[in-house]
C-alpha cells in the first residue's frame, strides 16, 4: 500500500482490504513520500526525515545522485547505506536496494538498523520468510531493538500471523513508548482486519505524539472514510494535500463503498 510504510499482501475475508488498497493508491498520488531536498546541504539529511519526495521527480534524481555518489566512495558507511537504499526504495528500485542492504549487513554485522531495513526490503520484494529469518537472526533479546521488532511485526502481519504481529508491536512500544511509526503500522494492521475503531485509536495516538508525518494523517483519513465519516476524513486529509484533491479522494471512496 502506497501510504502504508509496508506492503500488505495478506488476503482478508472482508471487502475493506480491497477498498483500502485502491483508495490508498489514490491518496498516494497527492501526498508526500520520504525524500531529500534539492540543494546540497539538505540533500545530506536523512532520506527518511527530509521533505516530500516523489518517485521519478527531479528531487528524487538529485537524491539518488547524491547518495549514489557517496556510496561509490564508501560502501561500508552505515548512514550512506541506509540513505541510498531508502532513496532506491522510494524510487521503486527495490531489487537494487536489497542488494545494497545485503552488502551493508555483511559489512556492518552488528548494525541493527541496517538489518531491520534489509528485512523490510526483503518483505517488500515478496521474500517474507527470508525477511523474517534475517530479523530473527540479528535480534538480540538481551538488547531488544524496537525497529527490529516493528519490522518483524510487519512481516508477521503479511504472513497472516495477526495475533503474533500485534503482540510484537506491543513489545516494540514497550521499548519505545508512543513511537508513531509503530502505532501507524499497528493501526493499519487493525484496519486491514476490518477493526476500524482500534485502527482509528492507534492512528490518533500516533498523531497525538506530535511526531507523526503525513502518512499517518492520510491513513487516518482513510480509516475515517471507511467508517462513513467523510467530512472528517476530508479535514484530516487536506492537512497535507490540496483541499480539492482531498475531497476528490473521499468522493472516490464514497463511490467505492456505494455511498455516493
Amino acid at each position: 500500500m502506497a501510504v502504508f510504510d509496508r506492503t500488505h499482501k495478506t488476503k482478508m475475508s472482508t471487502g475493506i482490504f480491497k477498498s483500502a488498497t485502491a483508495v490508498s493508491l489514490l491518496l498516494a498520488c497527492g501526498i508526500a513520500l520520504s525524500g531529500c531536498a534539492t540543494n546540497k546541504p539538505r540533500a545530506q539529511a536523512s532520506v527518511s526525515q527530509s521533505q516530500q519526495l516523489k518517485p521519478g521527480s527531479q528531487e528524487m534524481q538529485k537524491a539518488l545522485a547524491y547518495w549514489g555518489g557517496a556510496y561509490s566512495k564508501d560502501q561500508k558507511n552505515p548512514r550512506t547505506i541506509l540513505n541510498y537504499a531508502a532513496a532506491l526504495r522510494i524510487d521503486g528500485q527495490g531489487q537494487q536496494a536489497e542488494a545494497i542492504l545485503r552488502r551493508g549487513v555483511i559489512a556492518n554485522a552488528e548494525n541493527k538498523t541496517i538489518a531491520a531495513s534489509y528485512g523490510k526490503v526483503l518483505a517488500e520484494n515478496g521474500k517474507l520468510q527470508e525477511a523474517l529469518n534475517v530479523i530473527d537472526n540479528a535480534f538480540d533479546p538481551a538488547q531488544p531493538n524496537w525497529k527490529m521488532l516493528s519490522a518483524k511485526a510487519a512481516i508477521l502481519d503479511q504472513l497472516g500471523e495477526t495475533k503474533q504481529a500485534r503482540a510484537t508491536y506491543q513489545q516494540a512500544l514497550k521499548i519505545s513508548p508512543n513511537e508513531p511509526s509503530v502505532l501507524n503500522n499497528l493501526g493499519m494492521s487493525y484496519l486491514l482486519a476490518g477493526d476500524l475503531r482500534n485502527a482509528e485509536t492507534a492512528l490518533r495516538s500516533a498523531l497525538d505524539t506530535g511526531r507523526a508525518g503525513s502518512q499517518v494523517r492520510q491513513n487516518l483519513a482513510l480509516t475515517l472514510g471507511l467508517q462513513g465519516r467523510f467530512d472528517e476524513a476530508v479535514r484530516v486529509a487536506q492537512s497535507d494535500i490540496d483541499p480539492r484533491q482531498a475531497a476528490e479522494n473521499v468522493a472516490y471512496l464514497k463511490t467505492m463503498l456505494g455511498k455516493a
